[in-house]
């Protein structure tokens, strides 16, 4: 079936809505969400970063479980090598046990070389440091006693059920590295994805599912007059776009976000699609029953009332449809992931 998913980073930017209020709603959207029939939140991280994107996501998964019964929720991607892996392993047993198996983790080395120095974490340091902590976790996830860094430790409380650790990252390295040491691989270009399938079968590994298609782009929204939420949310798109470029430009990786001048050079990335609920139609039918629909709704700071919107759009004029037709199942009550 086709999947449902939301995704948050956050950001509030001065002249968007209120970081209380930005919250406020990704929990009411979510509550939402998980009656309406969705399948996923993911929630994203980022630090010191001028318009506060979310730096604490396990908190705010730990909000959504309580606002949920079902979906699962994504942490995409923590960046290991800023945290004490000891930490991570209790966080993420609380929250799985919190959420009854929903949470999904994927962890990543990062890019951005500001949080490195934030944290006092040397970047040529972060590949051994992103192996170490997910060798740690592994360990941490069993309740057993373990070492590390020579100090031993445990996690008494285990997850909910067995936790699958995915790796993220954008280059061939990290897709050698997931075979290696990871259970799956979420690649920032799908190009990657091939570099991980060959390392599994060279060295006898199976590798794990692929992520669903999803349309080209990184953001949908659906809207009655999309001209008019072009000119809504052309500003908070923009911030998103020039956000994310400045980070890669100076990390000399990622292709699909830039620097752009103007929302005319930004619709002609094809980055962001606002479609009618036809056109939306047209898209999930395109991808099939084995596609992802993925919605941003507080995308750079902008107004809830705007993304409440477009979910709303969706919900009455292409989720009946797309359920008619076996695209999307019904809603049939909670359920766990794993």
């Amino acid at each position: 079936m086709t999947e449902l998913g939301l995704r948050y980073d956050l950001r509030a930017p001065a002249f968007g809505a209120s970081p209380a209020d930005l919250y406020d709603a990704a929990l009411d959207q979510c509550a939402w969400a998980d009656e309406t029939g969705f399948d996923l939140v993911t929630v994203l991280e980022h630090h010191g970063a001028d318009d506060g994107y979310c730096p604490s996501p396990l908190i705010v998964a730990a909000a959504l479980a309580a606002r949920t019964r079902r979906m699962r929720i994504r942490i995409r991607a923590l960046v290991l090598p800023l945290h004490d892996p000891v930490r991570v392993a209790e966080d993420c047993a609380v929250l799985d046990v919190l959420s009854r198996g929903r949470l999904e983790l994927v962890v990543a080395a990062g890019y951005v070389r500001s949080e490195y120095a934030m944290f006092g974490v040397d970047p040529a340091d972060r590949g051994r440091l992103l192996e170490r902590g997910v060798a740690t976790l592994r360990a941490a996830f069993t309740g057993e006693p373990f070492v590390h860094d020579g100090r031993p430790g445990r996690v008494a409380l285990r997850p909910h059920g067995p936790l699958p650790i995915t790796l993220g990252g954008s280059s061939d390295v990290a897709a050698r590295r997931a075979a290696l040491i990871a259970d799956n691989f979420d690649p920032t270009h799908l190009r990657t994805r091939a570099a991980y399938e060959q390392e599994c079968a060279r060295l006898g590994r199976a590798p794990g599912p692929p992520a669903p298609p999803q349309p080209r782009g990184q953001f949908l929204h659906v809207s009655a007059d999309p001209e008019k939420d072009w000119v809504r949310l052309g500003p908070h798109l923009l911030h998103e776009m020039c956000s994310y470029g400045e980070w890669l430009a100076a990390a000399g990786t990622g292709r699909q976000y830039r620097p752009v001048a103007d929302l005319d050079e930004l619709r002609a990335t094809g980055v962001y699609r606002i479609v009618t609920p036809a056109e939306c139609l047209a898209l999930a039918r395109e991808l099939g029953p084995a596609g992802r629909l993925e919605f941003h709704p507080l995308v750079g700071g902008a107004d809830p009332e705007i993304g409440w919107s477009g979910l709303r759009l969706f919900a009455a004029e292409v989720l009946p449809t797309l359920q008619a037709e076996g695209l999307v199942g019904r809603y049939a009550g909670p359920t766990g992931a794993r």
